[in-house]
């Protein structure tokens, strides 16, 4: 049987360096895009320079998928942030927000679908937040953008589904990666809001990456899962 081929966008730390590795682990000939560093992988890992804020780097990648070959599996991790409260969020700063975490996103996930619907077989996953769902104050760009996101996938999964494609999104919460670190201060009272009482790692997400990006997964589409100790599920009231 021929080695499945995964395609990961934003894999060079946190979330998307631990999908990588899963993959991999899970018999995956894995391809990645990094922005500026490509990191260290096995050699059997292969990294493609990718700036997922350049437009036209983005719409030429996208376009050298159209004729390739089909990849069985497709996770987008990358993304940013930007933190403003609503009433005093900056115009041009949102749309950067909105072009990595969304709209890369979308331009990619067009190109890559319609080598999967010609072989009548792909997983497509979405790392979004719980944030897209929730309100979280000084997170309107953000949440937004991972709102998007979400909107398009699960269109995206309908609009496949009958050529054997799935495509499903992933919601973490808290997750223990360098993104959080400038939110060190607020960690220990963060974490009593959540049931399980801890942060998630980023191998806890890629485990459930890896699932829906396997043959195992063909029934699972359009879903919204939130990976996030019950954060979601609670009522937000603090532990005693």
């Amino acid at each position: 049987m021929t080695q499945p081929r995964a395609l990961v966008i934003g894999g060079r730390r946190g979330i998307g360096a631990a999908v990588v590795e899963t993959l991999a682990e899970q018999g995956f000939a894995v391809t990645y895009t990094y922005r500026t560093d490509a990191g260290a992988f096995d050699a059997s890992i292969c990294g493609i320079g990718l700036d997922l804020a350049d437009r036209a780097a983005v719409e030429a990648f996208a376009l050298a998928q159209d004729d390739a070959p089909a990849w069985d599996a497709m996770v987008q991790v990358g993304g940013t942030t930007y933190d403003s409260l609503a009433a005093t969020m900056d115009q041009d700063k949102a749309e950067a927000v909105m072009q990595v975490n969304y709209l890369a996103f979308a331009r990619i996930a067009r190109a890559v679908v319609r080598p999967m619907m010609r072989a009548r077989y792909g997983r497509i996953v979405a790392i979004g937040s719980v944030i897209g769902q929730l309100a979280s104050q000084g997170n309107a760009a953000y949440a937004a953008s991972k709102a998007a996101l979400l909107a398009y996938a699960k269109t995206l999964a309908i609009e496949s589904a009958r050529r054997g494609v799935t495509v499903n999104y992933v919601a973490p919460g808290f997750v223990d990666t360098a993104m959080m670190a400038p939110f060190a201060d607020y960690r220990k009272p963060t974490e009593t809001r959540i049931p399980a009482g801890r942060f998630a790692q980023p191998k806890e997400i890629a485990a459930v990456v890896a699932f829906l990006a396997s043959r195992a997964a063909s029934y699972v589409n359009g879903a919204y899962i939130p990976v996030d100790g019950g954060l979601t599920a609670s009522a937000g009231v603090p532990r005693a």
